[in-house]
């Protein structure tokens, strides 16, 4: 016999199951976080400790204690909140993450310490005082913790709270899927009616025989949405393109999931509980009072009818709450049409593409480039350089386009431009009409070229065909998503056809050929590519590395490729120092995938390999320093020291991609430099996202303009209001270096022309006496001589 429901569980003894296996096997793995190459330790403990969470609060709907089921419940929501925190880590001050934690932490040390005296038993009242003692220590850990120990406090807390989820699921009593129909009967009080006990037998006896019926019909759901994904994503069959819809699949079970057990089943909960028991009680009653009197009837079998529904539903949640497999099956039985609904309207719900479950294979490829980037790369450029003998004659890596050896010229930068929507084909207009002005003479995209994950099957939509028209060479350094197919995509439309196979070849090599890329994928690859640029017309194909330099009379442009991890590898370290050796002398400006300074922030302030690229570069003479990356347009003059002219720091990231509204809606009181300014401003932004944001969106809107989005960040939370429709305030620049004016100026486009200072939010003083709101923004950089 089962014991009544809420006593006291039974002595705690360790059981080995596949729940426990599974936790105590993730507090290891937020343990080693640390030391792994990710760009964001925090968020993979957050991840691993959301995963956890989720399994606590299954595993505590089964406890037989109604005490340990309520401290179990409690536990799961405050672990899911850290997890959420930490998952969000990049996005939030680092003062706040460790303040937040260290809050959360401090509230489960009460708990236990509270628990630690009411506890009957020795033993609990010593795991108790543990726990809290454990606790206690963590805050104060987090409290104080600075710099490199930060990371492992933070690691160390998970995997310590992950730990002790495990431990208790391993230890907890807990009912089993059979017990579901006897404890619904005796929450009814009809544990000792011999027709109700038959009436739940029989109903747990077909739902047992339809279950393989059920599971048949999700496990066809399934595949439905996996076709579609395949269908929409236009996947191919490597390993990039099947794994790509399949996480997008996983996204919608996980979508499914939450939807059943945090909305549905909670509120088919409210509905049974208070506002109906009572009436079930009584019609119980009448009911088990007509079968003793043997009547008949309509009202009998509706009765009878009703109450078998109500008791089919009633077992079949109580099994949830026992069985985490029954609880996945349901959930996704009841979430998956909820699922697919959220899959095919959230472009139009005015949300940057992450919310879409075919981009979130991009948080996976994330992962995988960003502790493969620098190896690959490396792998690629060596693989060149062999090919061609070692150095050649001409400048390595250096590209040459015509008309820069005498004269005034220009070129366009682009950043971020590959969404292939409306943000990007707004600028078509603008971006041809710059091309096409007889002193320019190339094109260079800075950063992020194809999104999400730089996709050769993307390419056609989102690269060729925004910019057919352009009759000038087109150069491009990748970003982080370009990586994510392991740089497929952007070597053959970049790189020169034998430089291209040379590469890709490489990097099949590095990874000990675990790839689907074969060598006739690499041929069909480059030959794609070429049939593109015969068909669009848009030059490209000239480099053999995805960075490059062009070295003109008194002026160079180095583009610099870092990655994912915002850092430069071996082989590329020795081409720019030998670059900038060429470079001295000249106005030097530099191009790279991440900006230094990005929305009123320094991203080099706790050092590191970002910082030492920095240092590299303002050392040897680069003044102009201009980055994708960050969706918008920003400047920042910060001054040299002693004789040293000042730099000017360009991002310029608003080519297409959505926009970064965190500058605009959350500038800091106090910026990096003095001088700085950037575009869009807070008044049009503010004016569009009321224009346009609608009642159920309007809480989290409250929330950005009243509090800044604390505990995370205004960039982060504004991603909730990225509205694909007019106004739009992308933009890019024109680059015109006026030799015959001893000068560069550098100018900002957005969707209808040249933008005037009234366009932008600045400094005072910047723009200088007398400047009016319709005058057009130029920043101008003189060419003197340099040492």
């Amino acid at each position: 016999m089962l014991p009544p429901l809420g006593a006291t569980s039974a002595p705690r003894r360790f059981r080995i199951t596949s729940l426990a296996v599974v936790t105590l096997s993730l507090s290891l793995l937020a343990l080693a976080a640390p030391v792994s190459r990710a760009e964001y330790p925090a968020s993979r403990v957050g991840g691993l400790l959301a995963l956890a969470a989720a399994i606590e609060l299954l595993h505590a709907l089964r406890r037989s204690d109604a005490a340990a089921r309520r401290r179990a419940t409690v536990g799961g929501v405050i672990s899911m909140l850290i997890a959420l925190l930490l998952i969000s880590a990049p996005l939030v001050a680092s003062e706040a993450l460790r303040w937040l934690m260290a809050a959360w932490f401090a509230v489960d040390t009460a708990r236990y310490a509270i628990g630690a005296f009411r506890r009957a038993e020795r033993k609990e009242r010593r795991l108790a005082a543990l726990a809290a003692l454990g606790n206690g220590a963590l805050v104060v850990l987090l409290l104080f913790a600075r710099g490199w120990a930060a990371a492992w406090v933070v690691a160390i807390a998970g995997a310590g709270r992950i730990f002790g989820i495990g431990w208790n699921i391993a230890t907890a009593p807990v009912f089993t899927w059979g017990d579901a129909d006897d404890t619904v009967l005796r929450e009814l009080g009809l544990a000792e009616e011999p027709a109700a006990v038959a009436l739940a037998a029989e109903v747990e006896a077909s739902e047992l025989a339809r279950a393989g019926a059920d599971r048949g019909w999700t496990i066809a759901f399934v595949a439905t949405l996996f076709a579609i994904h395949m269908g929409r994503m236009r996947s191919d069959l490597t390993l990039l393109g099947l794994l790509s819809p399949a996480i997008a699949v996983l996204g919608d079970m996980a979508v499914a999931v939450l939807a059943a057990l945090l909305v549905v089943n909670p509120l088919y909960l409210l509905w049974r509980g208070p506002a109906t028991r009572w009436i079930e009680r009584r019609v119980w009653r009448l009911h088990l009072r007509q079968l003793e009197a043997a009547r008949q009837g309509w009202r009998v079998l509706a009765a009878e009818v009703w109450l078998r529904w109500r008791m089919r539903f009633a077992i079949r949640l109580r099994a949830n709450r026992y069985s985490v497999p029954a609880a996945l099956y349901q959930a996704l039985q009841t979430g998956l049409p909820i699922a697919a609904i959220i899959a095919a309207t959230v472009p139009v719900w005015g949300m940057s593409w992450y919310f879409d479950s075919e981009n979130w294979a991009s948080g996976v490829w994330n992962s995988w480039a960003e502790s493969r980037t620098d190896t690959w790369r490396e792998a690629m450029v060596r693989a060149v350089m062999a090919r061609e003998g070692g150095p050649a004659s001409r400048l390595p890596f250096a590209v040459e386009p015509e008309g820069i050896g005498s004269g005034d010229f220009s070129f366009v930068v682009i950043g971020d431009p590959g969404e292939g929507d409306a943000s990007q084909h707004v600028l078509r207009d603008q971006i041809l009409s710059v091309a096409a002005q007889p002193d320019v003479r190339f094109l260079v995209i800075s950063s992020d070229v194809i999104y999400p994950s730089g996709s050769m099957n993307d390419y056609e939509a989102k690269f060729w065909l925004p910019f057919k028209g352009v009759t000038r060479p087109v150069y491009a350094i990748p970003g982080n998503h370009d990586w994510y197919d392991a740089l497929e995509g952007f070597a053959a439309t970049f790189l020169q056809a034998d430089a291209a196979r040379a590469s890709m070849r490489a990097r099949v090599e590095a990874d000990l050929r675990v790839t689907s890329t074969t060598d006739a994928r690499i041929e069909g690859l480059i030959r794609q590519a070429e049939a593109l640029r015969a068909e669009y017309r848009v030059p490209t194909g000239f480099q053999r590395a995805p960075f490059f330099e062009v070295q003109a009379d008194r002026f160079a442009l180095l583009a610099v490729d870092t990655g994912v991890l915002q850092r430069i590898d071996p082989a590329q370290q020795e081409w720019l120092v030998a670059a900038l050796e060429r470079s001295r002398g000249k106005l030097t400006m530099a191009i790279l995938g991440h900006p230094f300074l990005a929305g009123g922030d320094d991203h080099t302030w706790s050092g590191g390999d970002f910082a030492r690229l920095k240092q590299l570069l303002l050392g040897n003479g680069v003044t102009i320093v201009m980055a994708g990356d960050k969706h918008d347009l920003e400047y920042y003059r910060e001054l040299g020291s002693g004789p040293a002219p000042p730099v000017h720091h360009f991002v310029n990231g608003g080519g297409g991609a959505y926009l970064s509204m965190g500058s605009a809606l959350a500038w800091p009181a106090h910026a990096p430099t003095a001088d700085w300014a950037y575009y869009p401003p807070h008044d049009p932004v503010a004016r569009k996202i009321e224009a346009i944001t609608p009642l159920w969106k309007r809480p989290a809107w409250w929330w950005t303009r009243r509090f800044d989005a604390w505990p995370f960040s205004s960039e982060w939370l504004s991603a909730a209001f990225d509205y694909n429709v007019a106004p739009f305030f992308q933009s890019f620049v024109e680059v015109r270096v006026e030799r015959s004016a001893d000068r560069v100026r550098v100018i900002p486009y957005g969707v209808h022309g040249r933008l005037t200072w009234g366009e932008l939010a600045s400094s005072p003083g910047l723009r200088g006496a007398g400047v009016s709101d319709a005058a057009l923004v130029e920043w101008v950089v003189p060419m003197r001589d340099r040492p």
